[in-house]
């Protein structure tokens, strides 16, 4: 495994959940010297800050070492097991199709657009918003009518690729994995389902990206 590549996302873990440094390294149990030490190439990432970031913030070690999987892939539940929580509590669930329609992001994420407010482990404390999903496009992996936690991405430089994100392009709304391009302008957008044939789009046509961290499938057999 890269060892810059690993801090790479340890920085990006710090920054999308908007820790300092020195709370992070508490939350993980690590000294904020030592922190700062691995951060700055100064020491080599071990096994034990691996395993202490899966353990206490539940972060997928296959993404840890190789950026595959989604980051938080324990919080992925075969069935939704949602607590409807107090109003303002919990994280907010918003009444619109995150793969249909062009509404702006301002819009989207209105505080009039909220149906509801659900507690979920590893999730209420991530910063999300839970959207619906419609569409196979993202087969088997997503399937229609499931809800996603999803978290804004506030600098569109750093791509984690090979995640999923929901692409917010100036017409469309995309849910796809975001694979790299030989042209550093240009990004794949790449379906799960097999059906569906890639595009090339250009990065400074992308006016948001939002990273999928939560897949919710729900079961709607009584």
């Amino acid at each position: 495994m890269a060892d810059n590549e690993i801090i790479e996302r340890i920085k990006y873990l710090i920054k999308e959940q908007n820790y300092r440094q020195a709370d992070f390294a508490r939350k993980i149990d690590v000294d904020p010297s030592n922190l700062s030490k691995y951060l700055n190439g100064r020491l080599p990432v071990s096994d034990s800050l691996i395993n202490r970031l899966v353990v206490n913030l539940g972060v997928s070690k296959q993404w840890l070492e190789s950026g595959t999987d989604l980051p938080f892939a324990k919080g992925t539940l075969p069935e939704s097991k949602a607590v409807a929580t107090p109003v303002g509590q919990g994280t907010p669930v918003y009444d619109i199709d995150v793969t249909a329609g062009s509404m702006p992001r301002a819009r989207m994420f209105s505080e009039d657009q909220i149906v509801g407010w659900v507690n979920l482990p590893d999730v209420a404390d991530s910063g999300c918003r839970i959207v619906r999903v419609s569409g196979d496009s993202m087969s088997p992996v997503i399937q229609n009518g499931d809800y996603i936690a999803i978290r804004e991405i506030t600098n569109m430089q750093y791509i984690f690729w090979g995640q999923i994100y929901v692409v917010l392009l100036d017409d469309y709304r995309m849910l796809k994995y975001v694979r790299r391009h030989s042209d550093p302008s240009m990004v794949t957008l790449r379906s799960a389902n097999p059906d569906y044939d890639d595009m090339d789009i250009c990065r400074a046509d992308i006016r948001d990206l939002m990273l999928v961290q939560h897949i919710l499938h729900l079961d709607t057999r009584i």
